[in-house]
């Protein structure tokens, strides 16, 4: 009899707990804890550099479609020169980190231009991880808050790289509940991949299949960045009118 009360005790300690977990998984965001992404954007200290490309990034648009706040941590693939990175690293101040990571032929590519932003105090909570894209998370890193994927994913479909894998890996990095979000420039219905190296644009369809494919479901998508006028014929760097871009929300089931 004693053993059974025990048993039955220690079984409803144990769904109080779980309980009080899964009440708090739920609880939304409170508006104090959501940081000013206008402000952010805005901070004086930034450079003029940033603020150009803010343009056409709209970067407060998309950090609020993230909810990146202070606490996360956040993994920011192919982070280049670290744009997206610094902002994201200001939004999860105080007590978050941000991993930023690029593989060693990106670094080639961009040289020293990270490593410069780096020695900014804003950038104290970033771990810069150099890692191959289909192996892209050190393995003493897990339980992710949120991954970035920003204007980026479409270099990796010209790259000696197992996109299927490299899903499977960031899948696997985040807490279930957790968040990824994907931005790109849009090719035209039917291009699927085969643009990526010319015009840097990946059909949207394609990037949904396989992101999908990994177990991530749709949240949401955002049209900020959408343009219906951009023909999706022309590489992206220097376009005759603003570039269709698409921003998608996905997140790993509880």
């Amino acid at each position: 009899m004693t053993y059974s009360i025990c048993r039955s005790a220690c079984a409803a300690g144990l769904f109080a707990v779980l309980s009080i977990l899964a009440v708090r998984s739920m609880t939304p965001v409170k508006a104090e804890d959501t940081p000013d992404y206008a402000a952010i954007v805005a901070a004086p200290d930034r450079s003029d550099a940033d603020r150009q490309t803010d343009q056409r990034r709209q970067p407060a648009k998309l950090l609020a479609f993230t909810g990146v706040r202070p606490g996360m941590k956040v993994l920011d693939m192919e982070a280049g020169a670290g744009y997206s990175t610094e902002l994201l690293a200001r939004a999860v101040a105080p007590g978050g980190i941000v991993y930023a990571q690029d593989s060693a032929a990106v670094m080639e590519r961009i040289k020293d231009r990270f490593d410069i932003r780096a020695q900014k105090p804003e950038m104290k909570d970033v771990v810069h991880v150099i890692r191959n894209f289909d192996d892209p998370i050190p393995p003493d890193v897990g339980n992710l808050d949120l991954i970035t994927f920003f204007f980026a994913y479409h270099d990796i479909t010209y790259m000696p790289v197992d996109r299927a894998e490299m899903n499977k890996k960031m899948f696997a990095a985040l807490k279930p509940g957790g968040l990824l979000v994907i931005a790109d420039h849009s090719a035209k219905i039917g291009d699927g991949v085969s643009v990526g190296k010319t015009l840097h644009r990946i059909e949207e369809s394609t990037l949904r299949r396989e992101i999908e494919a990994a177990g991530f479901k749709f949240v949401a998508d955002a049209d900020f960045l959408r343009n219906p006028n951009d023909p999706r014929d022309a590489a992206v760097f220097h376009p005759k009118v603003p570039n269709d871009e698409f921003v998608l929300k996905y997140r790993k089931p509880m």
